[in-house]
């Protein structure tokens, strides 16, 4: 028999103020089990209500298989020294490459041979066009209560320092090369602590890359990869073409120590 759970027509008792709250009444049947009957009733209550969070859930048995049950919605908690949240995106970034990871199909008129550019994009008679495309980057940021006196001038410019840099180690789960500090923002709360959201941009690391015949190319998720072309004739087609001829992996980023954000690793 399925669980069942209505709201009550009683439901929604409200209270204003300093600290306002509403209280949302449901009536839940179909089962003998405590924990079946919360966990409907979790499911069926919505964690927001009129702008208030969810903060508590309660069930009474009333009956055979029936139950009471009420939710509190308040205001959502200020967080406390010390805590912390987190946001993320993964909405990547952009960026121009002028070599695909694979030619799919290459096609020409009757009696001709379309010339083989190694991967090349948007080849003219002097320039490699490319084209722009997304590429993977996790943009992630999160919000640290941090106490007023750890908070000092030297603490400051440590962010500002480390603005623009990439982890030199371990970091949130990422490899070494793999995220890069895009900088810090932060407001006092009274005299008790500082509110400062730090801001963060990965992106993976890369090895064994190839680059039409250049192979084993191997790049950090921050470095910077381009690609030298040199005219080249192509034999079966008879027409001159722009091949890649050498790679070039460029650091681009100064390496930091995440550390000094003190927010751990």
């Amino acid at each position: 028999m399925p669980v069942v759970v209505q709201e009550r027509f009683e439901s929604r008792e409200s209270t204003e103020g300093d600290s306002p709250s509403v209280d949302l009444q449901f009536w839940i049947g179909g089962t003998d089990d405590d924990l079946a009957a919360k966990a409907a009733l979790l499911s069926a209550a919505p964690v927001w209500y009129d702008g208030l969070i969810r903060q508590s859930a309660n069930i009474k048995p009333v009956g055979p298989g029936l139950w009471d049950g009420a939710v509190r919605y308040g205001p959502r908690k200020k967080p406390e020294t010390g805590e912390s949240t987190f946001q993320f995106d993964t909405g990547g970034g952009q960026q121009k490459i002028t070599q695909s990871l694979q030619t799919v199909q290459k096609k020409a008129p009757p009696g001709k041979t379309p010339p083989d550019f190694k991967g090349a994009i948007g080849v003219t008679h002097d320039s490699v066009e490319g084209v722009e495309i997304t590429i993977p980057v996790y943009n992630f940021s999160e919000t640290h209560y941090v106490a007023t006196a750890d908070v000092t001038g030297a603490y400051k410019a440590a962010l500002f320092a480390l603005t623009g840099k990439v982890n030199n180690a371990a970091f949130r789960g990422f490899s070494a090369g793999e995220v890069l500090f895009l900088g810090a923002s932060g407001s006092k709360r009274g005299e008790e602590d500082w509110e400062i959201s730090f801001k963060f941009a990965a992106s993976p690391n890369a090895t064994n890359l190839t680059v039409g015949d250049i192979t084993g190319i191997n790049k950090k998720g921050w470095e910077y990869l381009w690609v030298r072309y040199a005219d080249d004739e192509d034999a079966n087609a008879k027409v001159l073409i722009k091949k890649p001829i050498a790679a070039y992996v460029e650091k681009v980023y100064e390496d930091g120590d995440f550390s000094g954000l003190g927010i751990g690793g």
